[in-house]
């Protein structure tokens, strides 16, 4: 459970039953899953290219070090064996005299040392390594098979290899430099300085492949909060699919406005044509009614068709709305000024005056007012005709938890999810109520255009709990 949720069961007012604290967190966590992985096209491409490319490279190189071991091995192998020979011809074909300054010479000269092999002599094998073995091999099979290669002598580094003279056993010391490996060291940095640019060239492809996407995404992302004046794409791109998918968009979100313009114009005439004879009608009952109880009926009957009129405006209101700072305190005063004179309906406040959501003030207010009419139509308890209505709001890092609760009798679990539904009512609305089953309908369109999430889940003392989530204005 988290904070959000524990401060909010610790108000003496109103506590988040299980159910509506589940659906809430699990919102959260998702809305807080999505930010921690933004796994965007533009990645997923760039990962894809960079993992074929490193297949690739590793391929190349695995290919790259076949084809050289052989011929590496083999000619380290000879060159070594070269010397050893012409080092012994040396020897055999030179007296004693002579012997000792060729000896001399070898040393000074092509940094070779020709020692004597004592049997105490002690050596460490040749590297284990596979090239390593692959060129004693290879010089045990061109020097004979009592060929020694050493890594030290008598704890003396250097590249040894021991042969034989006849009877006589000698020693042979060089550089290591001779048994090179820099050139595999040299293939495996030009294939990274490939790797590498070639993961640049994948990134730049990547952007170049997900930039069309990105605007689609965009334009319709306005669509969406109902923006078509900002959603036009280019429809002159060099890539045929791009075009043609631009072009159709541009066309799709042209209907769009010229339907939701007809819609504006279509309210504005319900508006006017409807309400207009119907204030006509009213003013005629009151004048014309003799019979007060028959006149009051009709004025009732009147109001209520008022009322729907209202609903269905509201409800067909356009998506766009302008979000800013505001203090819930305040919209919540607005909107429990006109209930003070009320004696149907009770309310306990508990919200901060310093808390402040991002939303439209009309629009949250209107949402109140749906939610607070509601539960004084539903929520009265069984033992009086009072309705008692609890409000409590808490914050938590970027959102604000509102809560709605009456002490009615509440709904069956079944009936929770269909209560939002448009012209639904429940069983309690169908015998008592006058309204037209709009009004948790706009509640929820309502918070979803600001960006909020709303949701209704049984009171763990009895009653309706209206759960709102809103995102939280930041400081200044």
């Amino acid at each position: 459970m988290n904070p959000l949720s524990n401060a909010l069961t610790d108000a003496p007012t109103a506590s988040l039953d299980n159910s509506g604290l589940m659906q809430m967190e699990a919102g959260l966590a998702e809305r807080s899953h999505r930010s921690r992985v933004p796994l965007s096209l533009f990645w997923r491409t760039f990962f894809l290219l960079g993992l074929l490319l490193f297949g690739s490279i590793l391929a190349w190189l695995q290919t790259l070090r076949a084809l050289e071991f052989e011929p590496r091995a083999i000619q380290t192998a000879q060159q070594i064996a070269s010397l050893v020979n012409l080092s012994r011809a040396a020897l055999i074909h030179s007296d004693s005299i002579n012997r000792v300054s060729l000896i001399k010479t070898m040393k000074e000269q092509e940094g070779v040392r020709i020692v004597p092999r004592e049997p105490g002599d002690r050596f460490e094998p040749f590297d284990t390594d596979a090239l390593s073995q692959r060129i004693a091999q290879e010089l045990q099979s061109r020097l004979g098979p009592d060929t020694v290669v050493a890594n030290s002598v008598n704890q003396e580094v250097g590249l040894w290899v021991g042969f034989t003279i006849e009877k006589d056993h000698y020693w042979m010391l060089t550089d290591r430099a001779r048994f090179n490996r820099t050139t595999g060291r040299t293939w495996l940095i030009w294939l990274m300085t490939a790797g590498a640019l070639s993961l640049a060239g994948a990134a730049l492809i990547a952007r170049f492949i997900n930039r069309p996407l990105k605007q689609l995404s965009f334009a319709a992302s306005r669509v969406r909060d109902g923006d078509f004046e900002a959603s036009s794409l280019d429809e002159t791109v060099a890539t045929s699919e791009i075009r043609a998918v631009n072009i159709g968009f541009n066309r799709m979100t042209q209907m769009l406005a010229k339907i939701e313009q007809d819609r504006a114009v279509m309210l504005a005439g319900i508006s006017h044509d409807l309400r207009t004879p119907l204030a006509r009608l009213r003013l005629e009952t009151e004048l014309s009614v003799v019979d007060l109880e028959a006149q009051a009926n009709m004025v009732a009957d009147i109001a209520q068709l008022d009322a729907i009129i209202g609903k269905f405006l509201d409800y067909a209101r356009p998506g766009i709305v302008n979000l800013s700072p505001v203090s819930l305190r305040e919209v919540f005063d607005t909107c429990l000024y006109s209930t003070r004179h009320r004696t149907d309906m009770r309310v306990n406040l508990d919200v901060a005056e310093d808390l402040t959501v991002l939303a439209d003030a009309v629009e949250l207010g209107r949402v109140i007012t749906n939610l607070l009419e509601n539960a004084a139509r539903y929520g009265k308890s069984v033992e009086s005709d009072v309705a008692m209505v609890d409000i409590a709001a808490k914050a938590h890092d970027h959102w604000v938890l509102l809560r709605v609760r009456d002490h009615g009798n509440g709904v069956s679990n079944e009936q929770l999810a269909t209560l939002t539904t448009p012209f639904y009512r429940g069983e309690a609305a169908r015998t008592a109520a006058n309204g037209a089953g709009l009004g948790l309908a706009i509640v929820e369109k309502t918070v979803s255009r600001m960006g909020g999430t709303f949701v209704l889940s049984n009171a763990a003392s009895g009653g309706l709990a209206a759960n709102i989530q809103l995102q939280r204005a930041p400081r200044t």
